[in-house]
């Protein structure tokens, strides 16, 4: 079955055929990072701990800024269709957070408390963020700056358009319009329908865009409403689950006083496990080339990854010459037919040399870091060859061997003559020229 799923050329199937299969392999490799991935598991707990560190400080937050527009009151009654799995014992965590919540005294709290108590949800933020970026293979976070003005917007606007949204809907159902029609049949029957699907739609909603604006990339609408959808509908659904086995369940009679701590850890987990997986979605299905069985590191030889710079410099050159778009690492991906988990490093070597500038564009892309005409084509491979060198591991490190040392300065002194004179420019525009000198000097 497996053999079959992975093996068949999707080019020959129909439309729906194709979109069976791969649905079919995104479920495959979702059970394999959920059942054999041990950072899937151990990012869901890490988020546990940090959101009951963050909880109260990310309410107390949420309440000073409704306050503003009135509707701070709102937060129990939303809390508590959050924990509503609970059971009797989510009113009771409600009623609790809620006491914490009204007995912060900003005043008694100070600059300083204030200030820990914003790095507590920033720090929640952060922790989410790391979390989805390794979903998508991002290895880069927000800088500092960005942190603080990203994840206060979502902080201080999200709870506001929730709120607004809620009230509009319960205006709306305060009108006279409405409730004539109410009156009729054929509208009842569409309200209560309507009454149903409507916490399925803005769990939905507030999935799409924690998945659209959390991780440090371009998540595409269409893919994060995908991720969104699926994740809106197992967490509505395991609810429902989690509700019937807390009225069914007594484990008081084994945790006690502890009992409620307990499911409302499980429930945390379950709904962080659940987020990660629609994020999981969300990246395969913008990445239909990270769809693969084999799930194994790829690295590139040495040879591969001087000759892998030479040709992303060749690329960024001659579109900065034709004054045409930046690159973009997915379309030199691509391009250059090498998975982005191995360019990455290669493209964040040439940064850090000064080769590459990353442009602010969303997706960023690639330009020279200096004139192509003054860029020796042996700072490239300079670059590549010695990324992974530090102030620990380095070649003053290695013992001293008089024969390894002289033929290893012999190596590299044939390599900086060959290339001593040329440049990016040369390789691109005078290419048999410069293909005849090394020639005549391997001559």
């Amino acid at each position: 079955m497996l053999r079959q799923i992975w093996d068949i050329d999707l080019q020959g199937l129909s439309h729906w055929r194709q979109r069976l299969v791969n649905t079919l392999r995104i479920i495959y490799l979702l059970l394999h990072d959920v059942f054999f991935d041990p950072q899937l598991t151990m990012r869901a707990m890490s988020l546990v701990y940090t959101t009951l560190l963050a909880l109260v400080p990310l309410i107390a937050v949420s309440v000073s800024v409704l306050k503003g527009f009135g509707v701070h009151n709102q937060i129990e009654p939303a809390l508590l269709n959050i924990l509503r799995p609970l059971g009797n014992r989510g009113v009771e965590i409600t009623h609790t957070i809620t006491q914490f919540v009204n007995n912060i005294n900003s005043g008694l709290l100070g600059s300083f408390g204030l200030a820990l108590l914003l790095y507590t949800v920033v720090s929640l933020m952060q922790k989410i963020e790391q979390s989805f970026n390794h979903t998508w293979r991002v290895s880069e976070e927000r800088s500092i700056g960005q942190r603080f003005s990203d994840y206060l917007s979502v902080i201080m606007i999200g709870p506001v358009l929730v709120f607004s949204a809620l009230g509009l809907t319960a205006s709306l159902a305060s009108t006279t319009l409405y409730q004539k029609l109410i009156d009729y049949p054929v509208f009842a029957f569409v309200i209560g329908l309507g009454s149903h699907v409507l916490p399925f739609v803005l769990v939905i909603m507030a999935f799409t865009l924690i998945y659209v604006f959390i991780p440090n990339t371009r998540v595409k609408l269409s893919s994060a409403l995908t991720g969104a959808s699926v994740a809106g509908i197992l967490w509505q659904s395991l609810g429902w689950l989690f509700a019937w086995f807390i009225a069914t369940a007594n484990y008081s009679a084994i945790y006690s006083a502890f009992a409620t701590l307990f499911f409302f850890m499980i429930w945390l987990y379950a709904s962080w496990s659940i987020l990660l997986i629609g994020a999981g979605i969300a990246f395969y299905h913008q990445h239909p080339e990270q769809r693969i069985r084999e799930r194994h590191a790829l690295f590139l030889s040495n040879r591969m990854k001087e000759k892998v710079a030479l040709a992303i410099m060749a690329q960024v050159a001659r579109s900065y010459y034709a004054h045409q778009e930046p690159w973009r690492l997915r379309d030199l991906a691509q391009t250059l037919n090498v998975a982005m988990d191995s360019l990455r490093p290669i493209v964040l070597a040439l940064q850090q040399h000064g080769l590459l500038i990353r442009t602010d564009a969303d997706p960023p892309g690639y330009i020279p870091g200096q004139a192509p005409e003054t860029m020796p084509l042996l700072s490239i491979l300079d670059a590549v060859r010695q990324a992974e060198e530090d102030a620990i591991l380095n070649l003053k490190r290695l013992p001293n061997d008089s024969v390894v040392d002289q033929y290893f300065d012999l190596y590299q002194a044939a390599a900086a003559q060959s290339l001593a004179t040329l440049t990016l420019k040369d390789m691109l525009v005078n290419t048999n020229k410069s293909v005849v000198t090394l020639k005549g000097q391997a001559h």
